[in-house]
């Protein structure tokens, strides 16, 4: 029976024997090391890059529906009373049409044609940290007569540069509109497919709904945005949604669509998990070589040490006490590796996050993975070795040469 004294002067033997063999050590613990460092900084980088993407999706589609229109012969279009029945729909909060404007943008003579204008009404701008100068449109600026916008960073970098944009004018559609306040880009998701040109954009510009309707000549609405007040209870809301739009469009087939912005997270979310354990299976491999070094480098150890085995069992140590010793060396190996392997993998995982522009975090979990599988590894392949030393003749063993 091992003792706490017996188990110290083991484990003093133990760090002994490593310091005696320190390139071989190295070696052993190397296969560990890149393990180790390669299943950490895997599922770290995904798993910043996954929260990075999935915080931009949650942030800007997630809560909310978006109803497209095809319409029928007879009916083109929602109007604004239809859209104020969706917004008194059980669990909506809010309904937010959505205007695309297909013309150009003019600021001192120059001409930006890859400026998108959208026309919006005030309950688009429900998320008050979006605004970053000046105010969001209101619903007095909706009666269609008001000429003014917002416009979003990017915009406001094209065509102001260091200049301050509130209360300066720009044309759009022929008429000046007044910038009274600056957003943050990518306000919303559903925006990203209204427009063609958005992958080479500058910018974007939103007017009010009713502004666009009358510059593109209608007056029904052909797209908007629902937004839910709880989420969890979003495909129930989707069900009463499509019950009224059908309904309005006299149940026609293929009249409109309502896309569902959550189930794009939670597929989004799943696809990312099963990447995490895989790309984590993949490293693993390199966690089993190490492994198995470690077992060849301690069955190497047990022969050289024959004679030092035999004569500590004829002075009387029990083969549990050197079962022990050699178990203990495999292990503390593993785990040096394993830190040192967590060590790299999280400076990976910092380079990759700066050039990735992504937001960097240590990722507890795969931390602990890391030390857990440091520690399995040097158990498990550690073991036959220190059980094949505690079973040595010591006889046999004084003979060996």
């Amino acid at each position: 029976m091992l003792n706490i004294g017996m188990l110290v002067q083991t484990f003093e033997m133990s760090i002994r024997n490593i310091k005696a063999n320190r390139m071989r050590s190295f070696l052993t613990m190397l296969g560990i090391i890149i393990g180790v460092g390669s299943v950490i900084s895997l599922i770290t980088i995904v798993g910043f890059a996954t929260d990075t993407l999935l915080g931009e999706l949650s942030s800007v589609g997630a809560g909310s529906l978006q109803v497209n229109i095809f319409g029928t012969p007879t009916k083109k279009g929602l109007t604004d009373a239809e859209l104020e029945d969706i917004s008194k729909i059980d669990n909506v909060l809010s309904v937010s049409p959505m205007v695309t404007v297909r013309t150009s943008v003019v600021k001192d003579r120059t001409i930006y044609k890859k400026i998108v204008v959208a026309g919006r009404n005030e309950q688009f701008f429900h998320r008050t940290d979006d605004i970053l100068a000046g105010r969001p449109l209101t619903i007095k600026d909706m009666g269609g007569a008001i000429h003014v916008c917002v416009i979003d960073e990017d915009a406001a970098n094209t065509m102001f540069q260091n200049a301050d944009p509130l209360n300066s004018f720009v044309r759009i559609g022929g008429f000046q509109y007044r910038v009274v306040g600056v957003m943050k880009k990518a306000s919303s998701i559903a925006d990203d497919y209204a427009f063609e040109q958005n992958a080479n954009r500058q910018g974007q510009i939103f007017i009010p709904y009713k502004n666009g309707l009358l510059m593109n000549g209608v007056n029904s609405i052909v797209s908007a945005e629902v937004y839910v007040k709880d989420s969890a209870k979003i495909n129930d809301t989707l069900a009463d949604v499509e019950k009224y739009v059908s309904n309005a469009f006299n149940n026609a087939e293929n009249a409109f669509y309502i896309f569902n912005f959550s189930s794009v997270v939670s597929v989004m979310d799943t696809a990312t998990t099963m990447m995490s354990g895989l790309l984590g299976g993949i490293a693993s491999i390199a966690l089993l070589v190490g492994g198995i070094g470690i077992m060849n480098m301690m069955l190497v150890s047990v022969t050289e040490r024959t004679r030092e085995i035999g004569l500590r069992k004829a002075l009387g140590a029990e083969p549990g006490v050197i079962q022990m010793q050699f178990l203990l060396e495999s292990m503390i190996l593993s785990l040096l590796g394993g830190t040192i392997g967590i060590i790299f993998g999280e400076l990976i995982s910092f380079v990759a996050a700066l050039i990735m522009n992504a937001s960097f975090k240590i990722n507890i979990g795969a931390v602990m993975l890391g030390f857990f599988f440091s520690l399995t590894v040097g158990a498990v392949f550690g073991w036959a070795p220190a059980r094949r030393a505690s079973r040595l003749n010591p006889i046999d063993a004084l003979r060996a040469e």
